[in-house]
């Protein structure tokens, strides 16, 4: 029988040669891509305060803070590793399109989302209104409650909960009435043809005058604005403050029609006159 021939075994001066060729060859590249990692993840980290710190400067809202800085973080990690992957030698081309490619699906099938989250970031840097304020948006009126990353949240005046996408209140006009501390309450008032309109005009000003609601200055209005077809009707624009702007509205008009009545001026209405002629049989 023929001889085996023994395991051939590596010597302890190969591997050793081995390791040193490797490092010879690898080793500047290790330790340039460590270097980069290292330093890499140090600067991530100090973009990451300074962009906080910014965010936090212009009183954005926390949470918003706190989801734009992690995102920030994390891109630049990314960043950071593939660089350094690259370093090594390794092609990194296809880790870029594989990122591209998945970030691509995720937007297009978080489209809608991702809408939603832009305006929230719009809304939340420019605020056009905050919590507290009563709105007209998206065709919907009520007080804001909360303002999202996705959604706003409002309460009608009947006590009803509305959640809007952000999309739907960025996507049109928005009409904040509590933007100023003051309001103008707009009212028009008709009296009679026959009435004197010197009179209804005094009678308009005491009843201003006796409001301790309605503000000196802006000086409120009362004038003849137009001659209808069965009134002559004067516009009244008083100036409050914002939060009494409906019990002003509504506590004049009642007044004002008490003290037409007390005084004899009529408030006119629109009349029909119906007129009946009999035909008599020839």
């Amino acid at each position: 029988m023929p001889e085996e021939t023994p395991p051939t075994t590596l010597s302890a001066p190969s591997v050793i040669e081995q390791f040193i060729n490797v490092l010879t060859t690898y080793g500047l590249q290790i330790i340039a891509a460590a270097i980069i990692l290292v330093v890499g993840l140090w600067l991530a980290k100090k973009i990451k305060a300074l962009f906080v710190k910014a965010l936090q400067k212009r009183e954005v809202d926390a949470t918003l803070v706190g989801f734009l800085s992690s995102s920030l973080y994390g891109a630049l990690v990314v960043f950071v590793v593939i660089a350094a992957i690259g370093k090594l030698g390794v092609q990194t081309t296809s880790f870029v399109a594989v990122i591209g490619a998945a970030g691509l699906a995720v937007g297009l099938a978080l489209q809608g989302s991702l809408s939603n989250f832009a305006s929230g970031v719009l809304l939340i840097l420019f605020k056009p209104f905050q919590a507290g304020n009563f709105i007209k948006a998206g065709g919907e009126m009520g007080t804001v409650v909360e303002v999202n990353i996705l959604t706003t949240e409002l309460k009608t005046p009947d006590n009803i909960k509305i959640i809007m996408p952000n999309s739907q209140v960025m996507g049109g006009p928005i009409t904040n009435f509590s933007a100023h501390p003051t309001r103008r309450v707009d009212m028009t008032i008709g009296v009679s043809y026959s009435d004197d309109l010197n009179k209804a005009k005094r009678l308009i000003e005491e009843l201003i005058e006796a409001d301790q609601r309605i503000l000196k200055e802006p000086a409120p209005q009362v004038a003849v604005a137009n001659l209808g077809d069965s009134s002559v009707d004067f516009v009244v624009r008083p100036w409050v403050n914002a939060a009494d702007f409906w019990a002003v509205k509504f506590d004049f008009t009642k007044a004002i029609k008490e003290k037409f009545d007390e005084a004899g001026v009529s408030i006119p209405f629109p009349q029909r006159d119906v007129h009946l002629f009999q035909e008599h049989a020839s």
